[in-house]
């Protein structure tokens, strides 16, 4: 048996604005409204409303915690598989790295700390993200406030910090999809033991 070629995922950033409100977390959103099939990650700026009745996280829903901004940097990212478990650590890491591009843009005073899978600028809180299991795939959202005018919380934004969003939307993307393939590569190269 041979092993197979790295799973590519696509990639795309939208120059388009968009409105962010919990729908585009589902299955196909970036075939739907973007074209993009199979597994991808896409990304776009815009407002962020999020309602308590679309919202995932059901721990901030009953507490009445819902996600506001004026302006975002989101992610989506659809994986055609069903490990919610996976998801969850692609969160971890793509939040991960996600911290570690907005201090490299924002230059060494930029104290970006990654709690969990949200990050914070003392006690603002710069992103949101979930990880949502659909019935053909697996899901991530990940906002980065980039003015977060109207964040129900503390927030910071990517425009405070002097970052600008889509170059660093286009290095995230980039990075995602490396991760991704030196993962499938990973996978593929390793024998069975027993």
């Amino acid at each position: 048996m041979t092993a197979r070629a790295p799973t590519a995922i696509a990639t795309l950033w939208s120059a388009r604005p968009r409105a962010y409100d919990g729908r585009a977390l589902s299955s196909h959103f970036a075939l739907r409204e973007l074209g993009v099939a199979g597994d991808s990650i896409v990304a776009f700026v815009g407002p962020c409303r999020v309602p308590l009745s679309r919202m995932v996280d059901l721990i901030d829903a009953r507490e009445g915690k819902p996600i506001r901004a004026a302006r975002m940097l989101h992610f989506i990212a659809e994986h055609f598989e069903d490990s919610l478990d996976l998801a969850i650590l692609r969160q971890h890491l793509f939040s991960a790295t996600v911290a570690e591009e907005v201090r490299r843009a924002a230059g060494p005073g930029a104290a970006v700390e990654r709690r969990g899978n949200d990050l914070f600028v003392g006690r603002r809180k710069l992103t949101v993200s979930i990880a949502a299991k659909s019935p053909v795939s697996t899901l991530l959202h990940v906002g980065v406030n980039v003015d977060p005018a109207g964040a129900p919380v503390p927030a910071v934004g990517l425009k405070e910090l002097g970052v600008e969003a889509e170059p660093l939307a286009r290095r995230l993307l980039g990075l995602y999809a490396l991760e991704c393939a030196i993962a499938a590569r990973s996978r593929a190269k390793a024998r069975p033991v027993s």
